[in-house]
């Protein structure tokens, strides 16, 4: 048997789908985004570029990772049966597929409709008239030239250091007068505080201008008196995955180890080259060489493409296209507080459950809970953990006058948040100059989850104010991400999410939580316990059934625990948006396990979490997706959900999921997936449906 065939053979027979491959799949159903025929050219340059800033993270991340184990000869056999190696070939001949796909698509079906839609993208600078041009080298003189500097690696220079995702002109030169084989290879670095785009207004229609291209234009004013034998342009993706080692000393200075690590991305090992076609191959093989890699790991780019599509943010948020982009619908009131606004936040707590639908629902509400606590003279304390904050957060500017008002303020930043990290270390140091208690994470175990805590003195009691979420708190991606919060004064809810502070921001033990899940401690036995009660239902002939919703499905634990639930004759409904390692539908193994993805308008970030339980549904939300970082290297958490209403509203999320019709995707048994078709059914688009629930839809919602 030929190793092709051998390796798709150990793919097809394994009962997991792998994890890496999965998300390719995923990136496949964005990218198929910027192929919908309802989408204006905008919407598709949106998703387009969503792409490609995905590609980017999957390769400082994930092909970081795997090199890591290939670098330094440590064994990893992926779900999918194969070694590093074979699998490494694998993935890049997948990914490699996906980058053509990607360029092909932009070349042959969005850049064409570009002129009809009032823009240009300009790559040859003699179809500019004489006086675009003289603006042009105008701007190349006075602004681009002076921030360019040539950096020649030969026997006198070292290699000098190219940073990741920058784009890069190497340029091969030689001296007339020296003999013909003296050619030298020189670098220039492509400036990033400077726009991608020259931007130049004919009216009728706007020429955005690479920035790449002024430079290859008078790029020769840059190497005055030699002969340039060559120019290619390339971007080098570099790994960005680091971990964090256990220790004392670490202990001691973790933010300076966190901001140690973080200067790691900028020099890690290359596992990624985009060059553009017809490049030097003299360049090429001395960068190969140099770089430890093969011709898997360079994606090469047609002359009339783009390299990094995530350029096109600047021409999707132009301010001359901003009503091109649809605007979203105007938030709706949460059910359980229609009058929101209009009474005092503490008041309407004391009463009742709101459940948070974002961004179906604001977050307003939280808003006003936490700027209204700041100021409140009889609340006492807050505390809450932070994972992703938005730029010049209200909830960071709540904080630092609570502070100053005396209350007490208790954050735990996670500073391992990956891409957030620097961002998070400014804002915790500054809550911590504020008089606020700031633990910075918990060393090598990342909080990710939700947590929120007000304590308020009323009277002779005092009473606690929680907040448990799915989402960060975060305004910008509250109105972008579909998220779950629940607002509460129950008090078991009090006691447990106190319970958990207690251990995370002290040294303290967790006693047994009524109404928490948490991890790393009891989440993946508690899940599969409650797995398993379903499928013990089923073989005493007992109602049963399952749906989750979540963003990934990775755990082997759980999976057979699935697999071993639908044989026992349980349905279970998956609604997952990205990775899943699972089969559906294998003749013997999930025959009852269905597997869907929605991808759309909204990024699909809640986690829901719902057990049939003989006709007594349990029904959980929170951060956790279901896998082994959030099972075992996470601070996660999950809350179950008691108010009856707030349980019918969770369902009733999961119910719409299972009926859209519009965005999403059937998994195959083979991990491929389709898009759902509705045929004469009407659309039922649940980024447009979430705005419109009424109370008695969630009154009579089933899900079995």
């Amino acid at each position: 048997m030929l190793v092709k065939d051998r390796v798709l053979s150990s793919i097809a027979t394994s009962n997991y789908i792998s994890r890496d491959l999965s998300w390719l799949k995923f990136n496949d159903r964005v990218l198929d985004q910027a192929k919908k025929s309802g989408r204006n050219i905008f919407e598709k340059l949106k998703f387009l570029a969503i792409t490609s800033s995905n590609l980017d993270e999957f390769f400082m991340i994930r092909v970081g990772s795997l090199y890591n184990y290939i670098d330094y000869g440590k064994e990893r056999i992926d779900y999918s049966g194969l070694r590093e190696k074979p699998f490494k070939k694998k993935l890049l001949h997948e990914t490699q597929a996906f980058f053509k796909t990607q360029h092909e698509h932009y070349l042959h079906n969005l850049l064409p409709n570009f002129e009809k839609n009032h823009l240009r993208i300009i790559k040859d600078i003699s179809k500019l008239d004489a006086s675009e041009e003289k603006k042009l080298e105008d701007y190349f003189n006075r602004t681009i030239y002076p921030m360019l500097t040539p950096m020649v690696y030969d026997t006198y220079h070292a290699f000098p250091t190219l940073m990741n995702k920058l784009l890069i002109f190497g340029v091969v030169t030689k001296n007339p007068s020296e003999k013909k084989d003296q050619r030298k290879l020189s670098f220039v670095q492509i400036p990033t505080n400077l726009p991608r785009f020259y931007e130049i207004d004919r009216g009728e229609q706007l020429l955005f201008v690479p920035i790449e291209e002024i430079i290859r234009r008078y790029i020769d004013r840059l190497f005055r008196n030699i002969e340039i034998l060559s120019v290619s342009l390339f971007r080098i993706t570099r790994n960005g995955d680091f971990t964090l080692e256990e220790g004392d000393d670490i202990e001691a200075n973790f933010v300076e180890e966190v901001r140690r690590k973080l200067k790691t991305r900028k020099t890690g090992r290359v596992v990624r080259v985009e060059v553009e076609k017809g490049f030097s191959s003299w360049m090429m093989r001395s960068l190969s060489s140099r770089w430890n890699i093969d011709k898997d790991s360079i994606f090469e780019i047609d002359q009339s493409g783009l390299m990094d599509f995530t350029a096109l943010w600047q021409i999707v948020n132009h301010p001359e296209f901003k009503n091109r982009i649809p605007k979203p619908h105007t938030p709706v009131p949460p059910l359980t507080y229609p009058e929101m606004g209009t009474e005092d936040i503490f008041d309407i707590l004391k009463n009742r459950d709101i459940l948070l639908h974002h961004p179906y629902n604001d977050i307003e509400p939280l808003l006003e809970l936490i700027e209204q606590a700041a100021d409140d003279q009889y609340v006492l304390s807050i505390k809450l953990t932070i994972y992703r904050l938005a730029p010049d957060s209200q909830i960071t500017a709540a904080l630092l006058k609570a502070a100053e008002n005396g209350k007490h303020v208790s954050v735990l930043f996670e500073l391992k948040a990956r891409f957030d990290e620097e961002n998070n270390m400014r804002e915790a140091q500054k809550l911590h100059k504020a008089g606020c208690f700031v633990i910075y994470g918990m060393g090598s175990v990342k909080t990710h989850t939700k947590l929120l805590l007000v304590v308020r003195k009323e009277g002779k009691r005092v009473t606690r104010y929680v907040h448990m979420s799915s989402g960060n708190y975060n305004e910008q991606t509250a109105k972008l991400y579909t998220d779950l919060g629940l607002m509460s004064t129950n008090e078991v809810y009090a006691h447990d999410v106190s319970e958990f502070f207690n251990v995370i921001t002290g040294h303290s033990l967790p006693t047994n939580y009524q109404y928490l899940l948490t991890a790393p401690r009891d989440m993946r036995i508690s899940l599969i316990e409650i797995i398993r009660k379903e499928a013990e239902n089923a073989k005493n002939g007992l109602p049963s059934g399952i749906v989750i919703k979540m963003n990934s499905l990775e755990d082997k634990a759980a999976i057979d625990e699935l697999y071993k639930a639908s044989q026992a004759g349980v349905p279970i409904k998956l609604i997952v948006r990205g990775i899943c390692c699972l089969r559906p539908g294998r003749p013997g193994l999930s025959e009852n396990i269905s597997v869907r993805s929605i991808v759309g308008d909204f990024l699909e970030h809640s986690r829901i979490y719902y057990f049939h339980n003989n006709n007594d549904p349990k029904v959980y939300g929170g951060s956790a997706d279901v896998m082994v970082r959030s099972f075992d290297r996470r601070l996660e958490s999950l809350f179950l959900m008691v108010d009856p209403i707030v349980k019918k509203q969770a369902m009733n999320i999961l119910n719409y999921n299972l009926k859209d019709n519009v965005n999403t995707y059937a998994m195959q048994e083979d991990g491929e997936y389709q898009e759902v078709v509705r045929g004469k059914s009407a659309a039922f688009n649940i980024h447009k449906e979430f705005f419109k629930v009424t109370r008695e839809e969630i009154d009579r919602v089933k899900l079995f």
